[in-house]
């Protein structure tokens, strides 16, 4: 039986994440919440972005991560607009978090927000952040029994990111296993297979930024 207590957490939550999706989809702006295990590569993945991307669009990130600004300093350097925020313990953000983080960032003209969320496949899967859709990270150096282990974060993803795939030789990563966990969780997932070091594979994801930019807009 669900506790009452943690129904009215969500609940509560879900009021304000529609509150958050109303601001910034009012506004044009495509909202994407990051989601990974520790070290999968988002801040990675969002620094190669904001850079190859600059000239085409206005991005801005939200940091979520329980001590340091390490990572928001990182996705500072590249000229984009970061906020951090520290959970201080917390293993997810959750809307009222990321609402309260909107009033640091100037929104005017802003085409893309990214949300890193706390590394975790789980508690931050069941919080939304009023964003338009979730991305699952996953690196070759994890395993690929990922989407089988961890299903919910799958099946509720938008788009999976398959990163560090220049480690594969180094690594016992079946590629055609965990593409076939996450597909059969989610037959809508799209799946990209690519590099930040090496850059592989990117233009994919880029091509599909595009692509929901331009949906968002017309939305």
């Amino acid at each position: 039986m669900e506790i009452p207590v943690v129904r009215n957490v969500l609940e509560a939550n879900e009021k304000m994440a529609a509150h958050v999706r109303r601001q910034l989809g009012g506004r044009g702006i495509l909202t994407l919440n990051l989601i990974s295990s520790p070290g999968a590569g988002k801040t990675s993945l969002l620094e190669r972005t904001l850079h190859d991307l600059s000239g085409e669009f206005r991005m801005a990130v939200i940091e979520g991560d329980l001590q340091t600004d390490n990572d928001a300093r990182r996705v500072a350097a590249t000229g984009a607009q970061a906020v951090q925020i520290n959970t201080d313990g917390g293993c997810h953000l959750d809307s009222n978090m990321v609402l309260t983080a909107l009033d640091s960032i100037d929104l005017d003209g802003l085409d893309i927000l990214f949300i890193e969320n706390v590394g975790n496949l789980v508690c931050p899967v069941e919080f939304d952040c009023g964003e338009d859709a979730k991305v699952a990270l996953l690196s070759v150096t994890e395993g690929d029994d990922k989407p089988e282990k961890y299903p919910l974060l799958f099946n509720l993803a938008r788009a999976l990111v398959l990163n560090k795939v220049d480690l594969l030789p180094h690594v016992d990563f079946d590629m055609a296993r965990a593409r076939a966990f996450a597909s059969r969780l989610n037959k809508d997932l799209d799946i990209f297979e690519l590099s930040c070091r090496s850059g592989e594979g990117l233009e994919a994801w880029y091509s599909w930024l595009r692509t929901m930019r331009a949906a968002r807009q017309m939305a």
